[in-house]
């Protein structure tokens, strides 16, 4: 059963920090504090058109575990019932690796908390300096191996991109993040938002954000890493808004990024088979597997283009025993 959630975003609230990039109001579109009241009616609305058995109310958005704690125990106490019926599955909710201890994660615990992630960013220290997180790289392994000495389900948060990071460094927080084994991962291109210092740095020039054709690449590359390591990526790439897409001034956003990085995957595949087989022209036949010929396509046939400016015409069949990103082939006499 495909696992889902109703997400209560809880914007900036509770966080100590004001991190260069972060605008949470204009990234969420939403700068309205929810009670539990709103919790309640989004379970409601949720339970009406869905089985939720397999389902977690979710709160996003800020810090969750550094809002004041009657606050925090009032949206807690207002999910919880839906919970301990076994009406939904649990809750998760994101928030800092320096917002963790043993008594939170004992609240957390009692009130059917089932999965805690955390925003490591980074797990370079010039990296997390440099934009202003406030915890350093061993406060998200020491969160992350409490979290799953108490039983949680565990998911870590990067973004690529950062400020004073590159290709190499993101590529070691990657690395950094598998070897604490969560079970969820999100990874999170960098986007400069007005009103951010991320911003001021971009217009003053001390700061080159990734565009689409700088972060595709290895974005496709740390899916593939991930997934290898048997890590489940749940999210790639911003979620879609119209506040974001209007505050947002430079960095590789796109609604479908993840669509775009699978898409790098295969096209990569596909140029190493032919290298390896010493195609350069004529027609190919490729067999994909059917959930995966739209990313052979490519966006807007993308890859297919790519191919015929190679000289390459590809024959597309459906092969429905190959995975997610296999290709076989043969060439066309």
């Amino acid at each position: 059963m495909k696992h889902s959630n109703i997400s209560v975003f809880v914007p900036h609230n509770g966080c100590p920090n004001a991190c260069t990039f972060c605008n949470q109001r204009e990234i969420t579109g939403q700068s309205y504090q929810p009670t539990p009241q709103d919790v309640i009616n989004a379970v409601n609305i949720a339970r009406q058109y869905s089985d939720t058995k397999n389902t977690e109310i979710a709160f996003f958005g800020g810090s969750f575990t550094a809002i004041p704690r009657d606050y925090m125990l009032s949206l807690l106490q207002a999910a919880y019932p839906f919970v301990k019926s076994g009406e939904f599955y649990g809750i998760r909710l994101s928030t800092r690796p320096d917002c963790i201890d043993c008594e939170i994660l004992d609240i957390l615990k009692s009130y059917g908390v089932t999965a805690v992630e955390l925003g490591t960013q980074s797990m370079c220290d010039d990296v997390l300096t440099a934009n202003k997180r406030g915890h350093t790289a061993q406060d998200s392994v020491d969160a992350s191996l409490l979290i799953k000495k108490y039983g949680f389900s565990l998911g870590l948060q990067m973004m690529t991109g950062l400020y004073k990071s590159n290709d190499e460094k993101d590529l070691y927080t990657a690395r950094k993040i598998a070897e604490l084994q969560p079970d969820t991962v999100r990874i999170y291109p960098t986007i400069v938002m007005r009103g951010t210092e991320l911003y001021d740095l971009y217009q003053n020039g001390s700061y080159t954000p990734q565009t689409l054709e700088t972060a595709i690449p290895l974005c496709a590359e740390l899916l593939q890493f991930f997934e290898e390591k048997h890590i489940n990526v749940i999210r790639l790439g911003l979620h879609d808004s119209d506040s974001l897409k209007q505050n947002m001034t430079a960095g590789a956003y796109h609604p479908a990024f993840r669509e775009l990085c699978e898409s790098e995957i295969i096209f990569k595949k596909t140029l190493s088979l032919l290298s390896a087989h010493g195609i350069t022209d004529g027609k190919v036949k490729f067999a994909v597997n059917p959930k995966s010929i739209s990313r052979f396509i490519g966006q807007k046939k993308c890859n297919l283009q790519k191919l015929a400016d190679m000289g390459i015409t590809p024959i597309i069949i459906q092969d429905s025993s190959l995975s997610k990103y296999d290709i076989k082939m043969r060439n066309e006499e």
